[in-house]
């Protein structure tokens, strides 16, 4: 999956929730009720496997479990025994297993155009079967390891187990922001960062989102109405492996499925990612039309606008089809088809824009369509080059990349604005219930069976967060004192600044729908503005400004949905914020290896000298990097919206779009205009498709298949199959991923002959199209 071009994880992203009603994408915040009250629901608001823990009425339940919302009781355990272990020596070796390839998987995809993330579902169903083999093969035996005493196998494998390795995983088993500004000093300005330096900073900016945690902690975790869909959903499938374990005729089918539909796709991956590539993209209209150039563009999926063009490549479809709503893949598609159907046309053939620009390409030209010679705006001690500026000219931007930055910025204030239209009196019923609570904090204002049943544990104390982050301060500032890492000392404190002001209300709106808003353009942006008057800069200040800047929101969310998973499966808080940084100590490192080899095995693809067949390794990404750091930093924002004057007025769509749907919703309730999410719109439409558009299709069959046709009529085989399947695609896909990479990167040095399934012209065969 992809978000919008800017710094923000290229996975855990937009994994929004499904409504069975296919209703809104706020999952309601309820009103208060008091005890003697019913909170009737007839529907479900999570993507998840919901089953009843009780067949009473809800007049018949406790008045504690009546507090919470129903799709919580009907997915959460109500009962808990603290006396079960969870940090064991079983999980700290199955911890480390399972995050040592994700960090180095999640790390190499972000330099791939298309990819399907290291699936957490994977981790969460391996480990579980794989503890409960330990629990059976381990001695019971106590070992006294440097005056560390422990029992190798203290027990049954528990549930418990299987959630902290799934919240360890959740932490470390992720990219690095930080990657992004390495990568582009390197491949761009030929400046390697030091190794002590890049591991450190890599650290800190982790640490520093973590710690920001504790802003909107109280006000968020606790709170039964705040649902967390995400780790609602987890705790659903760890619930649903948990009935399994006394049901082992259906576990053992459901695994059954789980490995050989994982074999399957792991077998499969080699043929459109490396033996028969044609079969990553099939080109209908190019088949019917081979020599003719106006139909090779129509029909391509690898340069063209993807018009029936099917993929049976995973990486081009991903398991989005099996979480997201369908009314989400609906407006996603619709954008797609208005980005790459309607205005592509409109600009190659209807004089709408200019075509000469690169149509699809991130990079940057001269008013003549000349690439711009970027380096030649940089003098050696980082200043503009007027000389040179004067010389070439203005720098124009492709028509695709103006359209997708115009509505990188509507996006961005579409979160805010829809966050307060639709969501208000849910802001309001929520503050004034927390003012009649007499200012009690955390959990101990909540009178639920989930906080009753945490009140067993000790909480997590402030003074851990405000270690954390002091710690994270005193790296970042020797770093930038001691002139490393592009940005001076005062921008790293900005930065921090602007993250600790987006995490509530950006945790609000993620805690109620599990939509993330990339916000890292908007960064970039607020970065050149700052610097834009100083005559020494690095242009890959911008991408540091936002990685901590972004961090400070995005590892928060990870952090705060963890301890809501947690939460929802009666972990010690203490024990979650260990597990989260252990799993970053273990991640970390394994990100900067696997930087340094994307950067030696791909440089020529990832900067251009060679072009990858498949149009994979592409390094688009950090392209687009490198244009907003020429855009924002070198030239500075007022010259850009200078030559581009309609750009600013993205902010303004983003700000009156959503109070147009409210004021639509309110006259004409039943009309669903709510379901119209302009931020999930806008999102989608500022999504650049890199000269790749084969997958969206297919992507949108798939949906329709499984979040419409076999969500609403075969419900139950949909509950049962849909995330085991979900995670056996994702696994098989980067297993073969793992494999091509050991055969033929590692042990041999092969490379696929051309024939037939891998021409060497175009593995689409639109000949005419090059």
């Amino acid at each position: 999956m992809s978000l919008p071009e800017g710094n923000e994880p290229k996975t855990r992203s937009l994994d929004v929730v499904s409504s069975s009603d296919d209703e809104e994408l706020f999952v309601p915040l309820l009103p208060r009720r008091s005890n003697a009250e019913t909170l009737k629901s007839s529907k479900s608001y999570g993507s998840v496997d919901v089953q009843s823990v009780s067949s009473e009425s809800d007049e018949d339940l406790d008045p504690d479990v009546l507090e919470l919302p129903k799709v919580i009781r009907e997915a959460v355990p109500l009962e808990d025994d603290p006396s079960i272990p969870v940090l064991t020596f079983r999980y700290f070796l199955l911890s480390t297993i399972f995050i040592i390839p994700g960090a180095f998987i999640d790390t190499m995809n972000s330099y791939r155009t298309t990819s399907a993330a290291y699936s957490i579902f994977f981790v969460q169903i391996v480990s579980h079967w794989a503890g409960k083999w330990l629990a059976r093969t381990l001695p019971n035996k106590r070992v006294n390891l440097l005056g560390l005493k422990f029992n190798l196998n203290p027990g049954p494998w528990s549930i418990k187990e299987t959630a902290m390795i799934t919240i360890t995983a959740n932490s470390g088993a992720t990219g690095n922001l930080a990657t992004n500004a390495i990568s582009l000093a390197d491949l761009h300005f030929g400046e390697q960062v030091p190794a002590y330096v890049a591991i450190g900073f890599m650290f800190a900016i982790v640490f520093v989102g973590y710690s920001y945690a504790a802003i909107a902690k109280g006000f968020l975790l606790y709170d039964p109405q705040f649902t967390w869909p995400q780790a609602l959903m987890q705790t659903t499938l760890l619930q649903s492996q948990s009935r399994s374990d006394k049901d082992a005729r259906d576990g053992s089918k459901q695994m059954k499925i789980f490995f050989v539909v994982l074999s399957g796709i792991a077998v499969w991956q080699f043929f459109p990612e490396f033996i028969f590539p044609f079969t990553s993209s099939l080109a209908v209209l190019c088949w019917i039309a081979p020599n003719n150039h106006t139909v090779n563009f129509i029909g391509s999926g690898l340069g063209g606008m993807g018009v029936l063009n099917f993929s049976l490549d995973w990486a081009n479809i991903t398991s989005s089809i099996m979480l997201y709503p369908y009314w989400i893949q609906v407006i996603q598609f619709i954008a797609f088809v208005i980005g790459a159907w309607i205005l592509i046309p409109l600009v190659k053939w209807g004089n709408l824009g200019s075509f000469e620009y690169g149509l699809m390409s991130n990079s940057l030209f001269r008013g003549n369509g000349d690439l711009y010679p970027t380096a030649e705006l940089l003098t050696a001690d980082l200043k503009l080059n007027l000389t040179a500026y004067e010389h070439f000219g203005p720098i124009h931007l492709g028509a695709q990349r103006a359209w997708n930055m115009f509505f990188d910025y509507a996006a961005y204030v579409s979160g805010i604005t829809w966050v307060v239209s639709f969501g208000y009196d849910k802001f309001k019923a929520s503050y004034q219930y927390l003012s009649n609570k007499n200012r009690e904090t955390g959990r101990a204002q909540y009178t639920d069976r989930l906080n009753k049943l945490q009140s067993k544990y000790e909480d997590v104390p402030t003074y851990w967060y405000v270690l954390l982050f002091g710690t994270s301060f005193t790296i970042l500032m020797s770093i930038f004192l001691n002139g490393h890492l592009f940005m001076p000392w005062w921008a790293a404190i900005v930065a921090l600044v602007m993250g600790s002001i987006i995490v509530t209300p950006l945790a609000w709106l993620y805690a109620l729908s599990n939509f993330q808003l990339a916000i890292g353009t908007f960064n970039e942006l607020v970065y050149g503005y700052m610097v834009q008057n100083i005559s020494s800069k690095h242009p890959a200040g911008a991408l540091v400004f936002g990685s901590i800047a972004g961090n400070a929101w995005y590892r928060a969310q990870y952090h705060l949905e963890c301890m809501r998973l947690g939460f929802y499966n009666h972990l010690p808080p203490k024990a979650v914020f260990f597990s989260q940084l252990y799993g970053e100590l273990i991640g970390v490192p394994i990100n900067y290896i696997a930087l340094r080899w994307v950067l030696s095995s791909k440089r020529e693809f990832l900067n251009g000298t060679k072009v990858d067949p498949l149009h994979q390794w592409t390094g688009q990404t950090i392209t687009s990097y490198h244009t907003n750091a020429i855009q924002y930093v070198v030239l500075g924002p007022s010259r850009l919206f200078e030559l581009y004057p309609l750009l600013p007025y993205g902010f303004a769509l983003g700000l009156f779009a959503p109070i147009v749907l409210f004021k639509l919703h309110q006259r004409y309730p039943n009309s669903n205009f709510n379901l119209w999410n302009t931020t999930v719109f806008f999102s989608s439409m500022s999504r650049f498709y890199g000269n790749i558009s084969t997958g969206y299709f297919s992507r949108f069959l798939g949906g329709t298949i499984t979040m419409f046709w076999a969500f609403r009529y075969k419900h139950d085989l949909w509950k049962k199959y849909n995330y085991i399947l979900a995670a056996a695609f994702d696994t098989g896909y980067n297993l073969a991923i793992l494999l091509i990479f050991l055969l033929f990167s590692v042990l041999t040095n092969y490379t696929m002959p051309n024939w037939w399934g891998n021409n060497a012209t175009n593995i689409e065969r639109c000949f005419t199209l090059f």
